[in-house]
């Protein structure tokens, strides 16, 4: 099966002329002067970036979205290839009506119509791994139904594998690439379209964003109805709105256009910043909204997650950049070890004005990200800095907000609308407010550990019974003062916590 699928792949390669990336190195260029000898009957007439896309959209869905995921690496590839797989799109044709009530007779074991009091077996939506039906639940509920693609796991399993070669023969070809790590970019690749094989992950992903946004009137999740879920089959809330790319009907619908995209920027700092957890495929066809006005998201089989330790370099970097400090974004690289230690700041610093001082004080329609970008990965070269696989994710949505923004509010100011939600967060996550909930959070831990302390002392007192007791005994006056000052000090914060709850009461 993996023999047949490489001759596949090594067909459309050549009719696509895809020889021209692999074997342009000096090492191997006999090779192509070869093929293009045996192929003199071929003609490449158009661009290579274009016969890349159509060679991508040939092979099928997981070559499709792993051009989608390749375009965001604009560290990886020239701007014309970066710029030309931006445009996949990530729609396939689905699959027979009979293969999806198969698989759902499969899984509920019984017919479908003991399960749903109506299904349409005409799909709504098609995708690479999944598609979509709408259904009627026995009480009336309309629902929304993802099928898993039939036998999708084996393609995908021995695409990876041909990809993994790929990208090791671009670390032996390519002088910079164990720096830009194709490998890991591939790993990344195949984590997620493992969890998105996995429905059952992509409802608990639905249930986590809902719940974050519990309350909020910015962005609406579907419910999940876990009682009809399962690997395979993901059943949740169906949600009505406009396709957030139809900006006409929404004025027609009277929509504040303007506004909407300000929200977009708010969702999008907020899934970031304050939880860490985010929609990491944001492009038009997963976005509607509501005749409220509200985001409604569809789709979480991507979702991308980020640690203390990046939210804080992230609200740093985003913060300095809005303020122009550049000599702070210098120096939040040095202390994270994404440069090498003997970089000079200065230079680092002046490399990075050069690229973002031109694109302040601009609306978004003069702001192209890619551009911006494409520069900071030129930079990157230069100083050694190591690019972080885990923000991948977070850049390919950074650049679907602004697509979506550019929609929405070409005059949108990015930086403006930005700024104020960073500085409230920052001043939350580092101002008194973050002071209180640590201490919150770790008086629990103190109270159940001071009482310990005599029994701890003892202990290793005992453990010595040679020493002079004199000598023992002052260790234990001094272990009983340190007691003593720590039980006050837990004492005086336990009272500042609960003087902080009384007053927020009160106010």
């Amino acid at each position: 099966m993996r023999l047949f699928r490489l001759l596949v792949i090594l067909k459309v390669a050549l009719r696509f002329g895809l020889d021209e990336f692999l074997l342009e190195h000096e090492r191997v260029r006999g090779i192509r002067t070869a093929i293009n000898r045996i192929l003199f009957w071929r003609r490449l007439e158009a661009p290579r970036a274009v016969r890349l896309r159509m060679a991508l959209e040939t092979l099928g869905p997981i070559f499709v979205k792993f051009g989608q995921v390749l375009s965001t690496r604009r560290d990886l590839l020239p701007a014309d290839i970066a710029d030309e797989l931006a445009r996949l799109q990530d729609r396939v044709p689905p699959f027979p009506s009979e293969r999806v009530l198969e698989t759902l007779e499969r899984v509920y074991r019984v017919p479908v119509e003991r399960v749903f009091a109506e299904f349409d077996a005409t799909p709504v939506a098609s995708a690479s791994v999944a598609q979509v039906h709408f259904a009627t639940l026995k009480d009336g509920t309309a629902a929304a139904v993802k099928v898993l693609r039939p036998g999708i796991e084996a393609v995908i399993r021995h695409d990876l594998s041909l990809l993994y070669s790929g990208a090791a023969l671009v670390e032996w070809l390519w002088r910079e690439g164990k720096r830009l790590k194709p490998r890991e970019v591939v790993a990344e690749f195949e984590k997620h379209l493992t969890d998105e094989l996995d429905l059952m992950r992509e409802a608990a992903n639905a249930s986590q964003l809902r719940r974050n946004f519990a309350g909020s009137a910015l962005l609406r999740v579907p419910e999940v109805y876990w009682d009809y879920c399962a690997t395979e089959v993901m059943v949740m809330e169906r949600m009505t709105g406009t396709p957030i790319s139809q900006v006409a009907v929404l004025r027609e619908k009277g929509i504040d256009i303007p506004r909407l995209a300000r929200q977009g920027v708010e969702i999008f700092f907020t899934q970031v910043l304050r939880d860490g957890f985010f929609h990491a495929d944001m492009h038009p066809g997963n976005i509607f909204v509501d005749a409220s006005g509200h985001y409604i998201a569809l789709d979480f089989g991507i979702m991308g997650t980020l640690t203390d330790r990046d939210k804080n370099y992230l609200a740093q970097n985003f913060l300095a950049f809005f303020r122009r400090d550049y000599r702070r974004v210098a120096q939040a690289h040095l202390d994270a070890g994404w440069v090498p230690k003997e970089t000079r700041l200065d230079e680092f610093e002046s490399a990075i004005r050069a690229v973002c001082e031109p694109i302040f004080d601009k609306p978004l329609k003069e702001i192209y990200f890619g551009k911006v970008l494409l520069r900071l990965f030129q930079t990157s070269r230069r100083f050694n800095v190591e690019i972080q696989p885990q923000l991948v994710l977070l850049q390919k949505t950074l650049l679907n907000i602004e697509g979506l923004g550019r929609q929405l509010d070409p005059d949108l100011d990015l930086w403006r609308t930005a700024k104020p939600f960073l500085e409230r967060w920052m001043s939350d996550q580092l101002g008194w407010r973050a002071f209180v909930r640590q201490l919150q959070e770790e008086a629990p831990e103190w109270v159940r550990t001071l009482p310990q302390i005599p029994r701890l002392v003892h202990r290793a007192l005992s453990q010595e019974p040679d020493r002079p007791v004199a000598s023992r005994w002052q260790e234990v006056t001094a272990a009983q003062r340190l007691q003593i000052k720590l039980l006050g000090a837990v004492v005086a914060l336990l009272a500042l916590v609960a003087a902080v709850e009384l007053y927020r009461l009160l106010v």
